[in-house]
């Protein structure tokens, strides 16, 4: 394996690749040359690089995990999957569907694996409530909401900065809703958007008295939203309320998703309940289970475990560059919706 970009979620890769017996880290690569030494000591990886290009020239490499800005995303994935790499790229797969349509069809076209970075589909309650669902338990699902709110949660550094990330809290927070949602309902494609996106407050660096997570690199640049609303019509007939934020006049942090079927509804956070009836009783129903993933490195050993089976043993890959196409088109769709204050017809 080889890792490019060594900031903080390069570590929760690292983490999960180094737990894997027929896993070994023999390469990183960053921008960063102080950055990326450090991380290489840390870690024992013996090669070190700050140009991607001489990462991939290594033969010994199989695959590699893609955990830089995501403005690179692209560029090194395809350069990538070209070398004969398979890639693990860290959502957003790209910085729109433009370029994550090259990537997919890249993928195709070397018989590689590319695999997006969705980490929230291994937590317990989705697993168990994709479960339920495959086995038919909400029947049709006809209609969902998803809320993935702060009230103060800007990264700043890159993040920031739409240049290199492509967007604020629709790209960041919002794709990992939007592809719970697909996921849980069966992967319909969305057809329509309206959307509006607000940018009014800013950062608020001079909060006091509370911690966030921050990017590893400070930076002035704040020409991001601050939120988003939208609502999205799907292919299966399927409605969707979504909304986000990093910075919100709002009394807490939220992550909510609610789907509607016509057997049973269900809260997949912050507790996952169904909701029923049984011989004419309306029923609230809570599936006991062990929620490994309240461990936030859970995901990430999850979703490696499968990228690197993918790779060594063929299985199938559990999270395909395809889907994160989908939800790229859904982002472009709102931005463009919020633009021109129209509802955004998607095509393929």
């Amino acid at each position: 394996m080889g890792i490019i970009g060594t900031g903080t979620i390069s570590r929760f890769h690292m983490e999960a690749y180094r737990k894997l017996d027929n896993v070994q880290v023999i390469a990183a690569c960053d921008i960063n040359e102080e950055r990326v030494g450090e991380f290489a000591r840390e870690y024992n990886i013996p090669n070190v690089f700050t140009k991607y290009e001489d990462l991939l020239n290594m033969k010994e490499i199989n695959a590699v995990s893609v955990t830089t800005w995501n403005v690179y995303h692209c560029p090194i994935s395809i350069a990538a999957l070209k070398a004969g790499k398979n890639v693990l790229c860290e959502k957003p797969l790209a910085m729109n569907s433009g370029e994550a349509e090259m990537m997919v069809k890249t993928a195709k076209e070397t018989g590689r694996i590319l695999m997006v970075g969705f980490c929230t589909r291994y937590e317990s309650p989705v697993v168990v409530l994709k479960d339920m669902i495959d086995k038919g338990d909400l029947g049709r699902i006809y209609y969902a909401k998803t809320s993935f709110i702060r009230r103060w949660g800007n990264p700043g550094g890159w993040f920031a900065d739409i240049g290199k990330s492509g967007g604020g809290p629709v790209i960041d927070l919002g794709v990992h809703a939007l592809d719970i949602v697909r996921y849980l309902s069966g992967k319909p494609n969305a057809v329509a958007v309206s959307a509006s996106v607000y940018n009014l407050i800013g950062r608020k660096p001079e909060i006091k008295g509370m911690g966030k997570y921050n990017a590893a690199d400070s930076s002035e640049a704040d020409d991001v939203e601050d939120s988003a609303a939208a609502f999205i019509k799907f292919d299966n007939g399927m409605s969707l309320s979504f909304e986000t934020s990093w910075v919100q006049n709002i009394k807490e942090d939220s992550f909510r998703v609610e789907l509607y079927g016509d057997k049973a509804g269900a809260q997949l956070y912050p507790v996952l309940e169904i909701y029923e009836d049984r011989h004419d009783y309306l029923t609230q129903v809570n599936p006991v289970y062990t929620d490994y993933s309240k461990d936030g490195q859970f995901v990430f050993d999850e979703e490696i475990e499968r990228f690197t089976g993918s790779v060594s043993e063929g299985t199938e890959c559990t999270c395909p560059g395809a889907d994160g196409l989908e939800v790229m088109r859904i982002v472009d769709a709102i931005y463009e919706s919020a633009k021109t204050g129209k509802e955004i017809y998607i095509t393929r």
